[in-house]
C-alpha cells in the first residue's frame, strides 16, 4: 500500500511539472508593480555614428570619450542595476536617450528583459540629440495612444540663439492594472547651462505647455489620472512648477482640476535628486492630478521615494556624497548617472 502511495504520488509531481503554464495565470507580482518612476539616464547614447544626429558625435569609439560597445553594455547593465533596485517599476519615464536602439538594447540585451518591458519614443528636434520616453512593463500598462508634443518657443524670446530646440513632450494614454486609464506626460525642460535666471523664461514656456496638455484632458473628464514627470531643471518652489504648470505643494486641501506635486515636501527637507556643488537639487519631480492623491480612489498616491544606494555614489573630496556618473568631460568613470531617481508607490 505504502508502494502504490509513493508511486501515485510521484506521478501527480510529474504532471504538475510537465503541465503547460496557463496563460489566464497572473504574473507574479514585484514590489515595483504600483511604482511609477522618472530617471534621467544621463547621456544614454549607443556607438552608432548618425549622420543627422551631430550630439552624438563624442559618444563614439573614436571620440574623446572613447566610448566603446563595452562601455555601452556597461552603462546599460549598470542603469538596469538601479532598475532592479527600484523593483522595476511598472512605469518608468526616462530622459537623456538617444534613440529607439537604446531602448530596445536597454529592454532586450539586460535584466529587464525578463520583466517584459516595452517603450514608447519619439525623436525630438533637440540640439543635443537626447528625447525622452516611456518603459513600460506589459503585463500592468497597455498602451492606447501616444504623441509628441512639439515645442515652439516665440519669437524674440532666445535672441541669441534663434535656432534653439528643446524636447519634445511625450503624452501617453493608456491602462494601468488593466482598468484605469492614465494620462502620462513625460518631460525634461531646458538646462540652466546659460544661466539660471537667463534660462527660466524658456521653462516657463514649457511648463505652460504642460498645462496646455493638462487643461486639455480635464476638459474632456475633470476626473482624469494625470501624471506628470520630469527633469524640470527646477526646483518645486520655482516659477516654472508653481506658477507656469500650477503645480500645488503635498499637504495642500485636494480640489477638482488641481495638480500636486509629489516631491515638494522632500524639497523643503533639503533633499534632492541632483547634486550641484555641494547642493542637492530637487530637478526630477513627479506630479499627480487630484484622483490620484484621493485615497478613496481605485489607484492613489501612498509616498514619494529619491531611490538612492551605496553602489550609485561615490564621495567628492570637495562637495562630499554625490551620484557617481559615467563621465566627466571626457573622462571615464564609468558610473551610473548624474541624478538620482525617483519614484512614487501608489496604494489601491
Amino acid at each position: 500500500m505504502t508502494r502504490l502511495i509513493t508511486l501515485i504520488l510521484a506521478a501527480f509531481l510529474l504532471a504538475q511539472c510537465k503541465a503547460p503554464k496557463s496563460a489566464t495565470v497572473p504574473a507574479i507580482a514585484t514590489p515595483g508593480d504600483q511604482r511609477i518612476a522618472f530617471y534621467n539616464v544621463e547621456n544614454l547614447f549607443d556607438t552608432v555614428d548618425d549622420p543627422k544626429n551631430m550630439g552624438d558625435d563624442e559618444y563614439l569609439p573614436t571620440s574623446k570619450k572613447k566610448f566603446t560597445p563595452e562601455r555601452y553594455q556597461t552603462k546599460l547593465d549598470h542603469l538596469a542595476k538601479v532598475v532592479k533596485g527600484m523593483g522595476y517599476p511598472a512605469l518608468i519615464g526616462l530622459a537623456e536617450v538617444e534613440n529607439a536602439a537604446v531602448l530596445k538594447d536597454f529592454c532586450e540585451k539586460t535584466s529587464l528583459q525578463a520583466h517584459g518591458y516595452g517603450y514608447v519614443h519619439f525623436e525630438s528636434p533637440d540640439f543635443r540629440g537626447i528625447d525622452v520616453a516611456l518603459l513600460y512593463k506589459k503585463s500592468r500598462f497597455s498602451v492606447a495612444e501616444a504623441e509628441a508634443v512639439r515645442i515652439q518657443f516665440p519669437v524674440g524670446m532666445i535672441p541669441d540663439k534663434p535656432d534653439y530646440t528643446t524636447r519634445d513632450l511625450l503624452v501617453v494614454e493608456g491602462k494601468f492594472g488593466g482598468t484605469v486609464l492614465l494620462h502620462l506626460i513625460v518631460a525634461h525642460l531646458p538646462s540652466r547651462s546659460d544661466g539660471q535666471k537667463e534660462t527660466e523664461p524658456r521653462r516657463q514656456h514649457v511648463a505652460a505647455q504642460i498645462a496646455k496638455q493638462t487643461a486639455a484632458i480635464l476638459q474632456k473628464n475633470k476626473a482624469a489620472n494625470i501624471v506628470i514627470m520630469g527633469d524640470m531643471n527646477d526646483e518645486p518652489t520655482d516659477p516654472s512648477m508653481s506658477q507656469s504648470l500650477g503645480a500645488q505643494a503635498l499637504g495642500t486641501s485636494l480640489a477638482d482640476g488641481k495638480l500636486y506635486n509629489c516631491f515638494s515636501q522632500l524639497h523643503a527637507e533639503g533633499k534632492g535628486s541632483y547634486r550641484f556643488r555641494g547642493d542637492w537639487n530637487m530637478l526630477d519631480q513627479i506630479i499627480l492630478s487630484t484622483p490620484l492623491m484621493d485615497e478613496k480612489s481605485p489607484v492613489h498616491y501612498q509616498r514619494s521615494v529619491i531611490y538612492q544606494a551605496e553602489y550609485m555614489m561615490y564621495m567628492d573630496e570637495k562637495y562630499g556624497l554625490s551620484p557617481s556618473r559615467t563621465y566627466g568631460g571626457d573622462r571615464y568613470f564609468g558610473g551610473y548617472s548624474d541624478h538620482l531617481p525617483i519614484y512614487v508607490e501608489l496604494g489601491n
